[in-house]
């Protein structure tokens, strides 16, 4: 079924069973499978029938049994989903949330309203995120993590609750980055967040040395203005991840 206000894009291909409702677009391209739905109302008792929006980028692929809700008018007034995304059967995208290009959603994953995500993110099977939270470009979510604070760009996360373990090195070596600027991001982690724990300089004093020693590094200043951002739930830390160990990448 196709609602009166879709707008679908040339090429759009739905499968059996599809509901696409509301006032949604789906760009050149996409391809929704069987027992998806996309932009119905917000399971959001505050909403009241506005006519909020849901836009679902160029060459995404929604597989089977997908919920993509519309957003709501305390939030942004539109679920938006990028190009070239992969969201994987049953998982859930809340209202008004903001997903970049490329990410991939992996089997099973759930998300509360108005969680943002960055280009290339990797979110991995039955995964859980809080409400705004923010997951930041290239940043990889394990598998049934639940995450409820934001995730830095390029990091890595594990356990319940979600700690973080490093950075996403492997994401970076395939996305391209020469060795030797990881190397240079991988110093800088570590002067961010040292195993020596406490007793050392606070936080925001070792950003400030970070970005004099890499500050000619884009992605380590990427990583500074995400931090420095504000944000409603704070900042996910190193830790023991999972079954109370710690993890080195």
């Amino acid at each position: 079924m196709v609602g009166a206000d879709v707008r679908l894009g040339d090429h759009v291909r739905l499968h059996a069973s599809v509901v696409v409702d509301g006032h949604t677009v789906l760009e050149d391209g996409v391809e929704v499978y069987p027992f998806s739905t996309v932009g119905y109302p917000p399971q959001d008792l505050k909403y009241a029938g506005e006519p909020t929006r849901c836009h679902i980028g160029a060459g995404t692929v929604v597989r089977e049994n997908v919920t993509i809700h519309r957003g709501t008018a305390q939030g942004t007034g539109e679920t938006r989903i990028g190009r070239g995304c992969l969201l994987m059967a049953n998982a859930h995208i809340a209202h008004d949330c903001v997903l970049g290009d490329g990410v991939i959603i992996v089997n099973n994953v759930v998300m509360g309203g108005h969680v943002l995500i960055g280009d290339n993110a990797r979110i991995m099977g039955s995964a859980a995120l809080h409400q705004f939270v923010r997951i930041g470009h290239g940043a990889v979510v394990g598998g049934l993590c639940g995450v409820e604070m934001d995730v830095i760009p390029y990091g890595s996360v594990l356990g319940n609750r979600a700690r973080l373990v490093g950075l996403n090195w492997i994401g970076l070596k395939r996305s391209g980055v020469e060795a030797s600027e990881i190397q240079q991001m991988r110093l800088a982690f570590r002067e961010l967040y040292p195993r020596s724990g406490r007793g050392g300089p606070l936080l925001g004093e070792r950003m400030d040395q970070v970005r004099q020693r890499y500050g000619h590094i884009e992605r380590v200043r990427e990583m500074l203005r995400f931090m420095e951002a504000p944000s409603r739930r704070g900042l996910t830390r190193p830790g023991q991840a999972g079954s109370d160990r710690d993890v080195d990448r």
